[in-house]
């Protein structure tokens, strides 16, 4: 989160116009002016990291913002308001406004006062945010979640992706937009990668966060309630499951816990496949050859991630190029990499990109100023 705010803090006075060519007698440049008033609305799952990298780079582009946390995680946001106060930010540049997301967050984003719109969420819920902000010919930036792969190949440093793919979908419990949720492996290593990362997942514990284990609680008996949907339907389908994690003992019966799940053989059409589960479950996969890799890669309506590993360069280029997503990871995968790396997805996944200096450029408006001087 402090890592956000140094960044575009140094950012602030780097974003530059530029002076055009054009005929004879004129001097032409643009200049970044600030929308005025951007409305944020900021998830549960990632409430100071998402509300760093998007009020952070509105305000630093002069920006006044307007924020609606998630009702189920709002307290952080509150506090860092406080503390802005405190530490001086001038009065109204920076308001939080808690409550439902039907009711604050619908008015926020067809309010008439706001001039952009930042939505992190579900991609049904972005519908409706664009379609409101609309109504005032607002513009959006949309991060609306992925179904990311990693696609690894037979010759793969196999040391090196095993815990990476682990952990990209057991972090934060699996409840990460950009979380590694499928796993596309060469059929020569199929079965033996299988093995592996079994064996990786019966490993894991999960329980209270104060025992600092592999993984945590889901956000809410909601949240939990839709595993069990997904994985329901795995079992109600014949998809096995090939391994999964332990709930320690001494977790809190009320806690909403799921046992990180590895499935196998997991049908392209079957929507374990395709849709979002937001939780600790890989799919996993097996493939032939390049294309039909690239086929499963891009075979959902999302585009945020993906994940290569393979040590063949031009490989790792062709697919790079080829795969549909907002960024592509090599021999490594950084689930939304850091705040220099601009972040955001296609089709599904959403439109415009925040973190690096492309969030700069999204949270201003281009001008353009022709002088003649004869």
């Amino acid at each position: 989160f402090v890592r956000y705010f140094e960044f575009y803090a140094g950012a602030a006075d780097k974003l530059h116009g530029e002076t055009l060519p054009y005929q004879a007698g004129y001097t032409v440049l643009t200049i970044r002016e600030p929308h005025g008033v951007t409305g944020h609305i900021v998830p549960w799952n990632y409430p100071m990291q998402i509300f760093g990298r998007s009020v952070g780079a509105a305000l630093a582009t002069g920006n006044a913002c307007v924020v609606k946390p998630a009702e189920d995680a709002c307290l952080s946001v509150l506090r860092v308001a406080e503390l802005a106060a405190e530490a001086g930010l001038p009065s109204g540049a920076l308001n939080i406004v808690t409550g439902y997301g039907h009711e604050a967050g619908a008015a926020l984003a067809r309010h008439p006062g706001i001039d952009h719109v930042s939505f992190t969420g579900s991609p049904e819920t972005g519908k409706l945010v664009t379609q409101m902000a609309a109504e005032n010919h607002v513009p959006v930036t949309l991060e609306l979640g992925g179904k990311s792969p990693q696609i690894v190949f037979a010759d793969a440093d196999l040391e090196a992706a095993l815990p990476v793919l682990v952990s990209a979908i057991v972090q934060n419990a699996g409840q990460t937009c950009s979380a590694g949720s499928r796993v596309l492996i060469d059929e020569a290593i199929y079965e033996p990668l299988l093995e592996r990362l079994g064996s990786a997942f019966q490993a894991l514990r999960v329980g209270p966060s104060q025992a600092d284990l592999d993984c945590g609680p889901l956000i809410s008996a909601k949240q939990q309630q839709r595993v069990w949907d997904f994985l329901s339907d795995a079992q109600h389908d014949g998809i096995a499951m090939a391994a999964h994690g332990e709930v320690i003992p001494e977790a809190p019966e009320s806690g909403f816990y799921q046992a990180p799940t590895l499935l196998r053989d997991v049908p392209a059409s079957h929507r374990l496949a395709r849709d979002e589960v937001f939780g600790p479950v890989l799919a996993a996969m097996s493939f032939r050859d390049e294309d039909e890799a690239l086929a499963l890669a891009n075979g959902t309506q999302y585009g945020l991630v993906a994940g290569i590993w393979t040590r063949d360069g031009a490989r790792q280029m062709r697919l790079a190029r080829r795969v549909r997503s907002g960024q592509v990871f090599i021999n490594n995968y950084g689930a939304g990499g850091g705040v220099e790396l601009p972040f955001g997805g296609v089709k599904h996944s959403g439109h415009g990109r925040e973190k690096g200096f492309e969030a700069l450029y999204g949270f201003t408006v281009l001008k353009t100023i022709a002088i003649r001087h004869g």
